[in-house]
């Protein structure tokens, strides 16, 4: 099947049929259908969206069609009940009936023509040998082995299990599985990582957690970099709540002035956008709070979030409009205005989240933002900042990928994370991958990192099994999000969380985890809700309402006498002399993190900003382009103290001239027919930087040099008034 095929069959919705399964030259046998169904009428069922860390709720729309499958080994068609569309749950608390086009791609996940579809095995070492078909029975042979021998050994900590960043159920019985067995601290990986954030607002609030921001209620909203309508966070939930603030009171219109040095979606519909120096929002911050003590536009406090911030006492006498507009750019005048506005339209609310956070001083702004809501008195307010009630879980020590790196476990256990293409090529993750001497992945594709996998584990997708998720956010009340399956299993796949269960029964020594199946831990997990907590779940995408007491994360206590922090300018990898300019990985509207790239539907979404496609492109300042040389698609060399890429320029105003910014999302190796061999990786060249507090990446402190090196190439994509398309990837490129 084609692309364009593929693209067609899921667009229309006609038939569920799947490329990639079928053998050429084998005649598919026709099965016997599981079920009964009534041909033309549809039945919409409750999911779950897997593609971000919000949780959204889903209905889904079933209905028959002939499909192929595979039974036994066997390839054949059958009909069956199968997903033809995703919409958002009107009932669910943070999706709200909406969902992003993200989300609405997901469906392509289990349509995908180069989705596993049974367990693969590796014959022969790394470098020479190559991943063949084996039975669920082998493979779970396999992996007893490899972990009886590690016990057997004494070596359980020598076992790593590696995840992504998503808080869910299945990550929590990871956890317990590595617990029991005396595996080392699971490894959560996240380019984009938000614990810096957790961190900070464990410090101020006693809630180690993404907040949720009542925009609903909220006079004046003041953004600090976090891209909240576009890739931050819940942009679904925040998109609703920003829709009431804007036109949903009569005769009332929040104001919205966003802080950052390159324009993100959320700031393009900003009354105001304000650029400042990099890794300088918290000094803004601490200049309106001077500015709102000094004319005393708010009451002096003395909460626990200010007592983190050196001079709040006093009054922030360093943080006066004049020293602030000297350090981040902003004029003097507009600091001082600012400050009035935010005082004068209340309830008044700062967000901060993204770049400003990727600096290396991400913790001080952090805390100074945090501080300027305390002092603006809208912290669990209506109209503020709220955090939302979260279950309870057993809390586990996390280790870092810079520990893995440094030292490479025997074993390894990958589930959803894929490093080699998300880390910086300078950490030498692969390096350490190789050295590991056998690596199992639970995956659905074959990735960067899943491909260096000895035993290879195909997933359920989320419409196929339990879907979930503990949403952080978005939501006044606790949720958590959990529903299906939507339809049976397609191929030879099995439910990662089931698989693990299995396992930790079969060892020599059988792990003690309480549930014989993924449903049952569940059902389990909510229990203390009530009684109809599981089947309320199951027909509306989730539970919400109010925890009891006993099943609720309790706050964290104050610092008895906390370390107050001051600005320290942000450190860069990269001499300014050499490498004049600040380097901006951002979170691609389609693609994220480039998670998303296998999927055509979100690589044929144009950008927002370019109206690009299927392609990686380079944003250049028009002064800084017209210094350099550099015109609208001209090939430029950009130059870290880690690597060289070659891309496209684009050519955006809505920068400051001293950034140069890129898109992550392409540049794959090896991920799927659709993402591999295109564009670039901004991430390859970043420097290895990490956050002492939380080990995460500061992956906006890195600089670059730029050049030019070519007339365009036509590798850039672009509709409209950016000039013809010049190459168009659905067309001659088959199986």
């Amino acid at each position: 099947m084609d692309r364009r095929t593929f693209i067609k069959l899921t667009a229309v919705s006609t038939t569920a049929t799947l490329g990639g399964c079928s053998v050429p030259g084998q005649q598919l046998i026709r099965f016997i259908p599981e079920e009964e169904l009534k041909p033309g009428l549809a039945e919409w069922k409750p999911s779950v969206c897997p593609l971000c860390s919000a949780g959204c709720g889903l209905t889904v729309k079933v209905m028959q069609a002939d499909v192929e499958v595979v039974k036994d080994g066997q390839h054949g068609v059958v009909t069956r009940g199968v997903a033809k569309k995703l919409e958002g749950h009107p009932a669910h608390p943070v999706s709200q009936g909406g969902l992003c086009a993200r989300g609405q791609a997901a469906i392509q996940v289990t349509y995908h023509p180069d989705r596993l579809v049974q367990p693969l095995i590796r014959r022969g070492n790394r470098a020479s040998g190559t991943l063949e078909p084996t039975t669920w029975d082998q493979a779970i042979t396999e992996l007893v082995a490899k972990l009886d021998a590690l016990a057997g050994n004494g070596h359980q900590a020598a076992l790593t299990i590696l995840a992504g960043g998503r808080p869910t159920l299945r990550r929590a019985l990871f956890d317990q599985f590595a617990a029991k067995f005396g595996a080392a601290p699971t490894v959560v990986h996240e380019v984009f990582s938000d614990d810096l954030l957790r961190y900070a607002n464990g410090k101020s609030f006693g809630a180690a957690q993404l907040p949720t921001y009542d925009l609903g209620n909220a006079g004046f909203v003041l953004g600090f970099g976090a891209d909240f309508l576009g890739t931050w966070n819940a942009p679904v939930a925040h998109a609703a709540a920003y829709g009431r603030m804007r036109r949903g009171r009569p005769g009332k219109r929040g104001y919205f002035v966003q802080v950052e040095g390159r324009m993100t979606q959320t700031g393009a519909v900003a009354d105001q956008w304000v650029p400042v120096q990099p890794g300088t929002e918290g000094v803004l911050a601490l200049g309106i709070a001077h500015v709102l003590l000094r004319d005393g536009l708010r009451p002096a406090t003395t909460g626990r979030a200010g007592a983190l911030i050196d001079g709040w006492a006093s009054g922030l006498p360093e943080y006066a409009p004049e020293q602030v507009a000297a350090i981040t750019g902003a004029k003097a005048e507009r600091i001082v205005k600012l400050a009035h506005d935010f005082a004068g339209r209340g309830p008044a609310v700062a967000i901060v989240g993204g770049t400003p956070l990727a600096h290396t001083n991400g913790l001080f702004t952090a805390l100074a933002v945090n501080a300027l809501n305390e002092l603006s008195g809208v912290v669990g307010r209506s109209g503020g900042v709220l955090f939302t009630p979260q279950l309870a879980l057993p809390v586990a020590a996390r280790g870092s990928l810079a520990q893995l790196v440094a030292s490479p476990p025997q074993l390894l256990i990958v589930d959803g994370a894929n490093p080699v293409f998300s880390a910086p090529v300078a950490m030498k993750v692969r390096d350490a991958l190789d050295r590991i001497p056998y690596i199992v992945s639970f995956t659905n594709f074959l990735d960067e990192t899943s491909a260096l996998a000895d035993l290879v584990l195909p997933d359920h997708t989320f419409l196929e099994t339990i879907a979930e998720a503990l949403p952080e956010s978005g939501s006044s009340s606790a949720v958590i999000s959990i529903a299906g399956p939507v339809m049976t299993p397609l191929f030879e796949t099995r439910g990662a969380a089931d698989v693990l269960i299995d396992v930790a029964g079969k060892l020599k020594s059988p792990l003690d985890l309480p549930w014989g199946s993924y449903q049952e831990m569940a059902r389990a997990s909510l229990a203390p809700l009530g009684d109809e907590a599981w089947t309320t779940a199951q027909k509306q995408s989730g539970w919400w309402g109010e925890l009891p007491a006993a099943a609720t994360t309790r706050p964290t206590a104050a610092e008895p006498k906390p370390r107050p922090v001051r600005y320290a300018a942000p450190t860069f990898s990269g001499d300014v002399g050499d490498f004049p300019y600040h380097f901006l990985p951002y979170a691609s509207a389609a693609l994220l993190d480039g998670s998303l790239a296998h999927l055509p539907w979100l690589q044929e979404m144009p950008d927002p900003l370019t109206s690009a496609m299927w392609s990686s492109w380079v944003e250049i300042n028009p002064k800084t382009a017209a210094q350099l040389g550099v015109a609208l698609g001209d090939v430029v060399e950009v130059t870290s103290t880690a690597g060289t890429l070659r891309v496209p320029a684009f050519i955006n105003p809505a920068m400051a001239p001293d950034i140069i910014a890129m898109p992550v999302g392409q540049g794959h190796h090896s991920y799927t027919r659709y993402a591999s061999g295109r564009g670039q990786n901004p991430l390859e060249i970043l420097a290895p930087v990490a956050h002492p507090e939380t080990g995460t990446l500061a992956w906006a402190a890195t600089r670059v040099k730029v050049a030019r090196v070519s007339d365009p190439d036509g590798r850039l994509i672009m509709f409209s008034a950016l000039g013809e398309l010049r190459e168009n990837p659905l067309e001659g490129e088959t199986r």
